[in-house]
């Protein structure tokens, strides 16, 4: 039997969500309607595209949410004992200088690009982050994914960037400046290196594998 044989008409849009993939709303909506439609739905998982274009996300899986958390977890412990910034989860949201509002699955801004005076907490964030990490589940397609690295993160002025594939053992590393990002193939004893940006921080691949 089919999803859509099985549509029921009480779904909330999360369930939608849930059964179909991510959803793509028809008409574009100005950034303060994106607000009042988060204000009215806070457990959406939701984007906006520069042009208006409103995406509302799959929720988050076991295999997914357990491979955030290990990035997350480590990020932060590095953080931690660097003193280096602030780190944001997968629900920390970027208004970016384009006009689109993103979220990430992990995301770090270095402590002197932080505003100095105090900011309003229920606002998004107003600051490009430094470097931003996307883990693709499931029910994420490659190839748009892959369009959110280079056409939100990477053009609005983030340093480093990794995509981790763990269906197919894939990822991609985006550099500020670089062209294309490089590849690295197969999970097992392999490490992505947080480079100048993240400096001394390393990624066990093999964390990121499906189990």
């Amino acid at each position: 039997m089919t999803a859509l044989a099985t549509y029921n008409n009480t779904w909330t849009l999360e369930e939608m969500a849930d059964q179909f993939g991510p959803l793509e709303l028809h008409k574009p909506l100005s950034k303060e309607d994106f607000i009042q439609l988060s204000d009215v739905h806070p457990t959406l998982r939701i984007e906006r595209e520069t042009n208006g274009t409103v995406l509302i996300m799959s929720p988050v899986k076991k295999g997914s949410s357990r491979r955030e958390n290990i990035l997350g977890f480590l990020i932060n412990l590095w953080n931690y004992q660097q003193n280096a910034g602030e780190v944001y989860g997968p629900n920390g949201t970027y208004d970016l200088p384009d006009g689109a509002t993103k979220m990430p699955d992990v995301s770090w801004v270095a402590a002197e690009r932080l505003p100095n005076e105090p900011e309003d907490e229920e606002k998004y964030i107003q600051v490009v982050p430094d470097f931003i990490a996307e883990i693709r589940s499931f029910s994420d397609n490659l190839s748009k994914l892959q369009a959110k690295m280079t056409d939100s993160w990477m053009a609005n002025g983030v340093r480093l960037a990794w995509l981790s594939d763990p269906y197919e053992e894939k990822a991609y590393i985006y550099r500020a400046g670089a062209d294309a990002p490089e590849i690295v193939e197969g999970f097992d004893e392999k490490s992505l290196s947080g480079e100048e940006v993240l400096e001394g921080f390393s990624l066990p691949l093999d964390r990121m594998k499906r189990k």
